[in-house]
């Protein structure tokens, strides 16, 4: 193992970012789902 690596300097904001996107895309993914679900009960189809 190096020695010169020090635990928590690593750049890691193109992980955060694309982990944010995951994140916007399943809470949107959930939600038109959901929003789905409701139009198909209110509709009895």
């Amino acid at each position: 193992m190096s020695e010169d690596y020090t635990h928590g300097e690593m750049d890691i904001t193109t992980q955060e970012k694309t982990f944010e996107g995951f994140l916007k895309f399943f809470t949107y993914l959930f939600g038109s789902a959901i929003g789905i679900l409701i139009f198909l009960a209110l509709f009895n189809t």
